[in-house]
């Protein structure tokens, strides 16, 4: 729920965390989970996360940003976040959309991505940045 106090909105924060707790996020999220989605890309397969997204201002790290470890590959542009002490994949700056900064579902506070109904998987092996300009 969007709070209004005198001219200023105030949005709803959610907390994430790895299975540790080491590291934690404050997440906005005004209108709850939005586009929830897999994707099919090698890092995602293995890592199995259902993920939506954030603009850079809806995400914030709260603790644990000495124990993140950084992960990236084939073009460098996506930023995979994972916690050092528990290995749990908890954000990263996504490579579609490098705007954007998608989170695991999974790692929110109270919820259960497995009840989430139809979500979709994006096709991350056929990437459009993958493929050659005609």
């Amino acid at each position: 729920m969007i709070k209004q106090v005198g001219p200023t909105i105030i949005q709803p924060k959610h907390k994430a965390s790895c299975d540790c707790g080491a590291v934690e996020l404050e997440l906005s999220l005004p209108n709850g989970i939005e586009n929830p989605r897999r994707c099919d890309c090698s890092i995602c397969r293995r890592k199995g996360a259902i993920v939506a997204s954030v603009p850079p201002y809806g995400i914030r790290i709260v603790k644990g940003e000495d124990v993140l470890t950084l992960y990236q590959f084939n073009t460098l542009t996506a930023k995979h976040y994972f916690c050092s002490v528990c290995g749990v994949y908890t954000h990263h700056q996504r490579r579609s959309n490098p705007q954007q900064y998608g989170y695991n579902v999974g790692c929110l506070e109270g919820v259960n991505p497995y009840d989430l109904e139809q979500v979709p998987t994006n096709d991350g092996v056929n990437h459009p940045a993958d493929r050659n300009s005609p």
